[in-house]
C-alpha cells in the first residue's frame, strides 16, 4: 500500500542517507574504488531477490545511486523502507 508523504517524511527520520522527491526515495553512497563500489551493489542484489523487491540504480566508478519504489503501488511503500534498511547495513559494513 502506497504511504502518503507525511509518513514517508516520518520515516525518513531514521534515514539521513535517503530524500523522497519524484515519488521515490533515494540515496546516493561513495566508497573508496569501484571495487568496494561493486562489492556492496553484488550484497545489495542478493538481498534484493531475498525482498524479491529491486532499485533502479546507476553506478559510476565509485558512486552508487539507488532509486526505490514499488511499481505496483504507483509510489514508496513499506518495502521500500525494509529494502532501504537492508542496503544500509550493507553499505554501513563497507564504509
Amino acid at each position: 500500500m502506497k504511504l502518503d508523504d507525511a509518513t514517508i517524511e516520518k520515516k525518513l527520520l531514521n534515514f539521513p542517507d535517503w530524500d523522497y522527491y519524484e515519488n521515490a526515495i533515494h540515496a546516493e553512497f561513495e566508497f573508496e574504488n569501484f571495487k568496494d563500489c561493486f562489492s556492496a551493489m553484488s550484497r545489495i542484489a542478493f538481498e534484493c531477490e531475498a525482498h524479491n523487491h529491486h532499485p533502479d540504480w546507476i553506478n559510476s566508478y565509485n558512486i552508487l545511486k539507488i532509486t526505490l519504489s514499488t511499481h505496483d503501488a504507483k509510489g514508496v511503500t513499506n518495502k521500500d523502507f525494509k529494502l532501504a534498511e537492508a542496503i544500509e547495513a550493507i553499505v554501513e559494513v563497507e564504509e
